[in-house]
């Protein structure tokens, strides 16, 4: 018998082999698209197999077609990661009957093939187990994005799966209040159990990340079915998040405002003091919003770490008390547009910047370039008033930073005039590289030009490639998703005859700069908030190693050429659950633990004991940040002393799993560490 056309769930199997108890059916899983007219891979079934209760597994590829997992950027990913499936080989189609478009979109070149030949991408999402056996996993057009991160709701759903409580689970990210989307599951019990939410949050928080555990949990008889018998998502249910009946009510004022403001950032009826904001559905996107009503109703200043320590009111309220020995501070400040100075002064990152720029001259180390591939008909004159729209709604992008009397301020240009020219250079594909090098190296003259400049490359009738360079000074990595979101906006309004319809920002960077001067204060006032942070930064930095000592095969340049490079290091799934699960046992972050091994191999490698590793942060403090282009990430320098910190001693320890001393020094990868 075999199966197809559906994710296969092992687990309902179970009953062909009970009533088959001396003579089984021979149960096959195959895995086919049209494109391959029609079988791609098959996995024979057992008794046994089915038992394990595994994911849909499709074994191997047939003899005439081979199966890869492939990465964005089709690179092979290793067992355990999850990639998007594509098929090539000889019993590949050509291609769509008179559907040029598409045939172009889904038969790509096969870069693992010979010259000439294609693969064919099926929009599945399926990862290699370490037994060479392939998994399927769902659609990559059900992958979600939730607050930054990508998911695959079939992940969760196979981990869901594996507990013994559950037969059967589909997963689905819903927006029924605007702007708060949650992770949902839909569960149906296995025979004779009841599901324990709080046992199966810490079943998939034992496998998965934060982010990938779902919110709420709905348990049905049944999962609704369409006709043809596969999921109907439409059907699930609207999820109920709800307190405890029994919980208790508020006992003060201020345990009233704080049940208030956690039912309405949760979007629930009532909330108990001693019920958790995230079994209620909260994450951390939801808890910045709560401290931002925190901060509104109350005037008062929360850390969002003590809403992660303490997640009820009971436990939160003490933190919202003002006064001689209460833990709660006075509210900062709002953040939101100011009236202009004359002179507007540089935030304290662009200072930052400003200062290496005339240190160093006009150099490219801080220029960001970005590429863009335009493949199709280009509309220029779409494209180049786009760029204007931009740079129009973003001030950032045309800033300049002229001196009075040896002190920099901002200059806003006129929008008209800081516009980017767009000239179009046809190059020949082979010099493209070259020609994209040259331009992103030129520096800016930070004084006079705008941080943003724009270059057309015409590589053929159909191709084109949009060099954006932009100045550090007026952008960071977060930067890069408003910038590219708004300027796709932009282009395709302006193609439709239009001006892209946004909505006003609720602050520009002059503004956040402003709010930033006048929050930490000056300087030279001791009882400012930045005097406060730089004595500690000098106290927490002093005796900082100047250059960490390790063995190299050649000598330090004098003189820093900036050139660099990036090592990937691919880890496998067992090691990556063996460290999540050790972050967890140590009560500490992914990043910590990877972060100490770091530290230990850098010490046994001769760096000594006192190891300063610097990692970049954004500074986006505040929800009306998070749209805007601009400059504000930070270096948070982690100091590890690898033979005094007795909690450091601890976590190494346990990374360790062995005896450090039975290493030699070329005995001891990364990988082998931890």
């Amino acid at each position: 018998v075999i199966f197809g056309g559906e994710a296969l769930d092992f687990g309902k199997l179970e009953p062909w082999y009970r009533r088959h108890a001396d003579h089984a059916p021979r149960l096959v899983n195959m895995y086919g698209i049209t494109e391959t007219t029609v079988h791609v891979s098959y996995f024979a079934l057992d008794r046994a197999m089915v038992a394990t209760n595994a994911g849909s597994l499709i074994g191997g590829g047939i003899p005439d077609l081979q199966a890869y997992v492939l990465d964005g950027g089709l690179g092979l990913v290793p067992s355990g990661v999850v990639g998007e499936l594509y098929i090539a080989g000889a019993g590949l189609a050509r291609g769509y009957l008179r559907r040029g478009g598409l045939t172009a979109e889904r038969f790509v070149a096969d870069p693992f093939g010979a010259a000439g030949t294609r693969m064919y991408r099926t929009g599945d999402l399926a990862r290699w187990r370490s037994d060479g056996v392939l998994e399927f996993l769902g659609r990559a057009d059900a992958q979600v994005k939730l607050r930054g991160f990508r998911i695959e709701p079939g992940e969760i759903e196979v981990a869901l799966t594996r507990h013994p409580a559950v037969a059967q689970a589909a997963v689905m990210a819903r927006e029924d209040q605007p702007g708060n989307k949650r992770l949902v599951a839909y569960l149906v019990s296995a025979a004779g159990t009841t599901v324990d939410t709080a046992a199966l949050r810490a079943h998939l928080a034992a496998s998965l990340p934060d982010y990938m555990v779902p919110s709420g949990f709905v348990v049905l008889e049944r999962l609704p079915l369409t006709p043809n018998g596969k999921l109907d998502r439409r059907a699930l249910p609207v999820p109920e998040f709800s307190a405890a009946a029994a919980g208790r009510g508020p006992r003060t004022p201020q345990e009233e405002i704080l049940c208030a403001l956690f039912a309405e950032v949760l979007g629930v009826e009532r909330v108990g003091i001693d019920d958790n904001f995230f079994e209620l559905g909260g994450h951390s996107l939801l808890a910045t919003r709560l401290i931002s009503r925190i901060r509104a109703a109350l005037d008062v200043e929360v850390a969002i770490r003590a809403l992660f320590e303490a997640p009820t009111v009971a436990g939160l309220v003490t933190q919202v008390m003002v006064g001689p020995g209460a833990a709660g501070q006075p509210a900062r400040p709002a953040l939101r547009p100011e009236e202009r100075p004359r002179e507007i002064p540089l935030s304290f990152a662009q200072r930052r910047l400003w200062f290496l720029d005339r240190l160093d001259g006009a150099s490219a180390t801080y220029t960001i370039p970005i590429a863009l591939r335009l493949t199709g008909e280009l509309d220029r004159g779409a494209l180049e008033a786009a760029l204007g729209d931009v740079v129009a709604r973003h001030e950032s992008l045309r800033t300049v930073f002229p001196e009075t009397a040896g002190r920099p301020r901002q200059l806003i240009l006129d929008a008209a005039a800081a516009r980017p020219a767009l000239p179009v250079v046809t190059v020949a594909a082979e010099a493209l590289d070259g020609e994209l090098a040259l331009a992103a190296r030129r520096g800016f003259a930070l004084a006079q030009e705008p941080p943003l400049r724009a270059h057309l490359f015409g590589v053929g009738a159909q191709e084109h490639v949009l060099l954006l360079v932009l100045h550090h000074i007026a952008g960071d990595g977060w930067s890069m998703a408003p910038l590219a979101r708004d300027l796709a906006q932009a282009y395709a309004a302006r193609r439709a005859g239009k001006v892209p319809g946004w909505v006003p920002l609720p602050v520009q960077y002059a503004d956040y700069t402003l709010w930033q001067h006048a929050v930490l204060g000056d300087e030279q006032d001791p009882g400012s908030a930045i005097a406060r942070q730089l004595s500690f930064w000098r106290a927490t930095l002093e005796g900082l190693p100047e250059q960490i000592e390790l063995p190299t095969d050649r000598a330090r340049p004098a003189v820093s050429s900036f050139c660099g490079g990036s090592v990937p290091l691919q880890i496998g799934a067992d090691l990556h659950r063996g460290l999540a699960a050790l972050a967890r046992d140590s009560g500490a972050s992914l990043f910590m633990v990877l972060q100490a091994g770091l530290a230990a191999l850098l010490s046994r490698l001769g760096a000594g004991t006192d190891i300063p590793i610097g990692s970049p942060i954004a500074g986006r403090t505040d929800d009306a940040l998070d749209d805007l282009v601009g400059f504000f990430v930070n270096t948070l320098v982690l100091r590890t002393d690898t033979s005094g910190d007795p909690t450091f001693r601890a976590l190494v320890a346990r990374v360790r799993g062995a005896d450090l001393a039975a290493y030699s020094h070329q005995e001891l990868p990364f990988e082998r560490l931890v």
